[in-house]
């Protein structure tokens, strides 16, 4: 069975050495047992994890979801599908957010551009104002 030096590890899943202990640290990976002499040695499995902890980064997972999703058998899969589905409710109101965001942005910046420079930006104007 291959074992791994930290950064080999941390450089097979793309995180950072100190990202690795932080895992550690909050139970998402186990720390591998040290020797009495060398150094501490990662699994295959130990990589596994560390890429599925990416992954789920990647789709928005927390570390505390994370946690979770490690935490519930393979087979429970309605579990699972509750914690996506709140996380895709979660990605669909930032996304709801984010175009709010963009059409008052461009309604500014066409305000701003009809503006012929008479006034005060109308950008600083509407940032400026009291609620």
């Amino acid at each position: 069975m291959a074992k791994f030096t930290i950064s080999a590890a941390a450089r097979d899943a793309g995180v950072g050495v100190e990202t690795i202990r932080y895992y550690q640290r909050i139970g998402l990976i186990p720390q591998p047992p040290k020797p009495a002499i060398g150094y501490r040695s990662y699994t295959h499995e130990d990589l596994q994890q560390l890429r599925f902890i990416q992954r789920a980064k990647q789709l928005g997972f927390n570390l505390a979801e994370i946690k979770t999703l490690l935490s519930l058998e393979e087979m429970n899969c309605d579990e699972t599908r509750q914690l996506a589905s709140s996380k895709l409710d979660d990605v669909t109101g930032k996304i709801k957010d984010l175009q709010s965001i963009a059409t008052t942005l461009e309604t500014l910046i066409a305000s701003c551009e009809s503006n012929n420079g008479n006034s005060t930006c109308p950008i600083i104007e509407a940032i400026s104002q009291d609620k």
